[in-house]
């Protein structure tokens, strides 16, 4: 797709960032060139490339030049450390990585235990390591040809590991292009579009749904290697960005700017949010201070490309909180019961997904792959129930879900009306060992103001919210929620501090 925009659009900008701004024929040309390059120091179709990068045109060539051999790219997340990539290296069996100077640090360690083609987009002290810089510049600008399939495998991405060890989620080309045509048209983007890349490319939605999507209509990308609110708004008013996607907390962080009424934001045709939902109040603040009524949201996760339901902006003054009524395009959304069988609505139950999104399976793992496909469904351990008129609200994950003296107590409830109470900024809750009931409920608080009392107020705030056995018995404060970079919170890191004690 990079190609033909390079020869419908061949003057057109389609990707600014720091470093300066590239049309689609000069991005086409340095893709051509690495291409060439990887081809020359022995990469081969259908072999792994770990891509270990920030939002920055090093991304835009790599991702490309990659795709454009048949090989497999493996983004993988700024943020991590050597340990973790260590894990990703030894799991997916790359035979490439490329590393952004920036993060070459966590990299450095790695370099003598594994004997594969190492790239960096600076400098090495070590011997072997490749300048991806002069790989561009040696390579031949002749056009290489796409020979991939649809079926054919394009890309693994590891999930956020909220749970423990991340997965890798196996999607081919079908899926890949499924979702991002889905997106396109559900939020009209087009060949005039200029949007904001601000959220990891290492995750799917803003890959599949913004990157990949965007590049397939010829739109402009804006691309940021990271997010604050300040350049959030700078980049929003100065390049008249038309869609931007992030996590909730980027959107509260940026309404809560001082200056946020002399940016210029009425550029924007779609406001788009996942990850989580935003309450009806957080929706009310976010619209007044952003000063839109396009705000939307998307429900989906990395096994399904991403793809499920959507919040359409017209929903959020009478469904905010809710992710949506119908399924995305190109996709079939269930909730059900332990059986298997649809719940009535006001019934809790799992949220299933069918598509051509849906992944092809876990790298090396075909017992969970089982587990979560079955007769075409996407089990996604999202428990969920509809309303009366058939929009779907999402409970809590089926993992997170407390058991005490035999009745499911489900932590988000807890969580949304905990931060309601004036002094409390975050929450997270989760279940702990408790001799007389199985699990009782521990909420972690972050403070927006001191309380001298942090259990008594709480539990006084809880009590004509909540019924008594879902109300939390155990209560701590703590400075921040541990979260990952598309702001969801690692549960299983609070467990672990739990089962330590």
């Amino acid at each position: 797709m990079l190609a033909r925009n390079a020869r419908k659009f061949p003057n057109k900008e389609g990707f600014i960032s720091g470093k300066g701004r590239l049309t689609y024929k000069e991005a086409d040309d340095s893709v051509n060139r690495l291409a060439h390059s990887l081809k020359t120091a022995g990469f081969s179709e259908g072999e792994k490339v770990i891509l270990f990068s920030p939002n920055t045109m090093d991304f835009v060539y790599s991702y490309f030049a990659v795709q454009r051999l048949g090989g497999i790219i493996v983004p993988i997340n700024a943020r991590l450390t050597t340990e973790e990539i260590r894990y990703i290296l030894e799991h997916s069996e790359a035979k490439v990585f490329i590393g952004h100077e920036m993060l070459w640090n966590q990299v450095e360690p790695l370099l003598e235990d594994f004997p594969i083609l190492w790239i960096t987009t600076g400098e090495s002290a070590h011997p072997g390591v490749e300048n991806l810089d002069t790989l561009i510049e040696s390579g031949s600008i002749i056009p290489v040809e796409c020979t991939s399939k649809e079926d054919d495998l394009s890309t693994m991405l590891y999930t956020s590991g909220t749970t423990g060890k991340p997965k890798g989620v196996l999607l081919s080309q079908r899926n890949v292009l499924t979702v991002a045509v889905t997106m396109c048209i559900e939020t009209g983007m087009n060949d005039n579009s200029r949007i904001l890349q601000m959220m990891p490319l290492s995750h799917s939605a803003p890959l599949h749904l913004f990157f990949v999507a965007g590049t397939y209509v010829g739109a402009t990308h804006v691309l940021a290697p990271r997010f604050t609110p300040d350049l959030l708004l700078q980049l929003v008013s100065a390049e008249k960005i038309t869609h931007f996607f992030g996590a909730p907390v980027a959107y509260l962080l940026t309404a809560k700017h001082p200056d946020i009424e002399q940016y210029d934001l009425s550029s924007v045709q779609r406001w788009v949010y996942g990850g989580s939902s935003l309450s009806k109040m957080e929706v009310q603040f976010v619209q007044e201070k952003f000063q839109t009524d396009q705000l939307m949201c998307v429900y989906g996760l990395t096994e399904a490309g991403p793809n499920g339901t959507f919040l359409r902006p017209e929903d959020h003054q009478t469904k905010a909180g809710s992710i949506g009524k119908r399924a995305a395009l190109n996709c079939e959304v269930r909730i059900v019961n332990e059986q298997g069988e649809d719940v009535e609505s006001g019934e809790i139950g799992e949220i299933i997904l069918r598509g051509e999104g849906n992944m092809v399976g876990y790298y090396k793992d075909e017992e969970k792959t089982r587990e979560t496909i079955k007769d075409g469904w996407l089990f996604t351990g999202d428990m969920a129930k509809f309303d009366e008129e058939r929009y779907i609200w999402a409970v809590d994950r089926k993992k997170d879900m407390i058991i005490s003296g035999g009745v499911n107590i489900y932590p988000k409830e807890i969580e949304d009306t905990l931060r309601t109470h004036p002094n409390i900024e975050d929450v997270a809750v989760i279940g702990v060992p408790c001799p007389d009931w199985g699990e009782t409920a521990k909420a972690f608080v972050v403070l927006k103001n001191n309380m001298e009392d942090l259990e008594a107020s709480c539990k006084e705030f809880l009590t004509d919210k909540l019924a008594k056995y879902k109300i939390p018995r155990i209560y701590k404060s703590i400075d921040e929620l541990p979260r990952n970079a598309t702001g969801k919170i690692l549960k299983h890191h609070l467990r672990a501090e739990e089962n330590v004690k």
